[in-house]
């Protein structure tokens, strides 16, 4: 008797674990992506994405996030959607770097940040636009994107679509 007892407890304090698990997955209205590799070689990363937009005229798109983190895999997971792949492809060198826990100390490729004027990285992720020029267009609102998960695609879509409405600085133009 008392294992039947024991057994009905167990399962009734894991009902309501597995229904959140269920109702967030079902709740889930975004693609998702896995894009920041731990080891890549972030700096050169970014500098051959910098001298694509030099090329090209373009902006780059610098996404500073984690696999671990569901609004950088959310974010990620909708720029690899048709509507962004075109925008992307018109107006952006996109660049994804890992940035591991920085919340928690175990921060990497934070220089990055601060390369363009940020004191690092406070939530993932971090969305930079950087001119050909290699400004930082965007430093109000690079940090801003910690919630992405949330957002809709049409506000993430406008937003980037704004930022490439400033076109990049270009000295052939």
């Amino acid at each position: 008797m008392r294992s039947i007892a024991v057994r009905f407890l167990l399962a009734s304090l894991a009902l309501p674990a597995l229904a959140s698990c269920a109702t967030s997955d079902m709740a889930q209205s975004h693609p998702e992506a896995r894009a920041y590799v731990a080891g890549r070689d972030a700096s050169a990363d970014l500098n051959a994405g910098l001298a694509r937009a030099q090329l090209t005229g373009k902006n780059v798109l610098l996404v500073m996030g984690a696999n671990w983190c569901h609004d950088s895999r959310a974010l990620a997971g909708w720029l690899e959607t048709p509507r962004f792949t075109a925008l992307l492809a018109d107006r952006y060198e996109v660049v994804y770097v890992n940035v591991g826990m920085p919340q928690t100390s175990d921060g990497h490729n934070e220089d990055i940040a601060r390369r363009f004027g940020l004191d690092g990285i406070t939530g993932t992720p971090a969305v930079l636009v950087i001119g050909q020029d290699g400004v930082l267009r965007n430093a109000d609102t690079a940090q801003s994107w910690r919630n992405a998960a949330s957002r809709s695609e049409d506000a993430i879509f406008d937003e980037l679509a704004s930022l490439a409405a400033e076109k990049a600085y270009s000295p052939t133009r």
